[in-house]
């Protein structure tokens, strides 16, 4: 498929599905099978207006599976969410050190757009997680296993701006997108992501 065809059939896909590059979509099964038509070339833009046709038809997304299929797919819609937090506060920890020498509460409050007491609730249950620890008026530390999740974390973020950008986003969207959407991801996806952006 040509990247031509690709930005056109990802703008029918857009007018198709509203909001899709939003944290606010829950169902990661969804972003399977939204991505996987992008992917998949054989998919033309009127066999797309097809199915969509055809999706419209069948009513309510809960006649399209069974409640413990649903239920599975709000369980870790919710699952995402707690760790988006705690995701979130470890990159930028890592980014801070990274690019400033240390991570210190008032910057991250000041990135994070959170008052320092929010920060500080965070921090304490990344210490009982064993994510960073903090020394007496001294900057915020990564364990070895809170860099190991910040890196991972960093690295998909990356993938799913690069692959945003590639259909078509700007820039600036592209990464504001990638916020909600990389934590709820499946490896899967982050996998067909890093294979589109070989090719």
């Amino acid at each position: 498929m040509s990247k031509i065809s690709l930005y056109l059939n990802c703008k029918l896909l857009d007018n198709c599905f509203a909001n899709t590059f939003t944290s606010s979509i829950v169902s990661t099964d969804f972003h399977s099978h939204f991505f996987a038509l992008i992917l998949d070339s054989t998919y033309s833009p009127t066999m797309i207006n097809s199915k969509k046709n055809a999706d419209d038809s069948m009513g309510a997304i809960s006649s399209l599976m069974t409640a413990e299929k649903q239920a599975s797919h709000f369980a870790r819609a919710r699952k995402a969410t707690e760790l988006e937090v705690t995701e979130d506060y470890v990159e930028l920890i890592a980014d801070l050190i990274d690019s400033q020498g240390e991570a210190r509460a008032v910057d991250l409050a000041e990135r994070i757009g959170v008052t320092s007491a929010t920060v500080n609730k965070s921090i304490a249950r990344l210490k009982e997680m064993n994510l960073v620890r903090t020394e007496p008026y001294r900057s915020i530390f990564l364990t070895e296993e809170g860099r190991s999740l910040a890196e991972s974390s960093r690295k998909r973020h990356h993938i799913v701006v690069s692959f945003l950008k590639a259909v078509g986003v700007d820039d600036e969207t592209a990464w504001a997108d990638a916020e909600g959407i990389e934590h709820r991801c499946s490896l899967e996806t982050i996998n067909a992501f890093k294979k589109f952006l070989a090719k």
